[in-house]
């Protein structure tokens, strides 16, 4: 079973545009990733502002930052 994930970015973020559509596949089968846009949350800018996209586990809170390709997924994912 694939775990839970969000993924942290903004609107109008090119390299959040490009990691959405990395993603799509996995979504296709079976993998849910919540989009979390940052924009409006000052905590998240200072986290992740200058990592986005960032893909995070629900269930470990481990974090994949950008550049991350399928390969990388697939071993995160496990």
């Amino acid at each position: 079973m694939l775990p839970e994930c969000q993924l942290f970015g903004t609107l109008g973020c090119h390299l959040c545009e490009v990691a959405e559509a990395l993603l799509m596949p996995f979504v296709e089968h079976g993998l849910l990733v919540e989009l979390v846009d940052i924009a409006d949350d000052e905590l998240q800018v200072e986290r992740y502002g200058l990592r986005i996209p960032v893909l995070r586990r629900c269930d470990s809170g481990a974090e994949l930052n950008w550049p991350f390709d399928a390969e990388q997924v697939v071993a995160f994912l496990r």
